[in-house]
């Protein structure tokens, strides 16, 4: 038995929903427009949460210096650190390390997903598996073939699609929230 109110809240909150919804469409329709800018953005702003991460971090080293794990605490900061600051001074350079880390997670991920389809064949569905592996494959492959040409418009893409993705799914969650106030 659903809890009326709680579905009066949810229902309340259905408008938020659609307009973080919107957001993410739109924004995911600019980054396809220009991928190389949403690329360039995308490496940016993951150099600034890099940065953020190291100086924390380090900080946090310092007020346990005591503690045995002192020189790995300082060491991960000092990383994050350095990896940061490479992205925000060339980020240019930065998307084709992170696009290279991209393919060959997709390539992995690929692989896992064919041997899993596999493992799976007698059960129904498998072939689906089969094919997003074989998908996910193929796209690291290109993505490495194209290296470094692809690096500056693949995270940008991706991005894009992402971010539509998502918006869509929010949309449908908005809807189905909207619904819980007219049940």
């Amino acid at each position: 038995m659903a809890d009326h109110g709680v579905d009066e809240r949810f229902s309340k909150t259905w408008t938020w929903m659609a307009v973080l919804a919107v957001i993410c469409i739109v924004g995911g329709f600019l980054a396809l427009l220009n991928p190389f800018g949403a690329t360039i953005l995308a490496v940016v702003l993951a150099g600034w949460i890099f940065l953020i991460q190291g100086v924390v971090q380090v900080v946090h080293a310092f007020r346990i210096r005591d503690w045995p794990g002192f020189i790995w605490s300082l060491g991960i900061g000092a990383l994050s650190l350095i990896v940061g600051f490479v992205l925000v001074a060339d980020p240019l350079a930065g998307s084709v390390s992170l696009t290279l880390l991209v393919a060959v997670l997709f390539l992995v991920i690929g692989v896992a997903k064919i041997m899993f389809a596999l493992a799976l064949k007698p059960a129904s569905g498998w072939v689906w598996v089969l094919v997003s592996g074989l998908v996910s494959a193929v796209l690291g492959v290109m993505i490495l073939a194209g290296l470094p040409s692809t690096a500056t418009t693949v995270l940008g893409l991706l991005l894009g699609i992402e971010l539509i993705s998502n918006g869509v799914l929010f949309l449908f969650v908005a809807l189905g929230l909207r619904k819980l106030g007219h049940v």
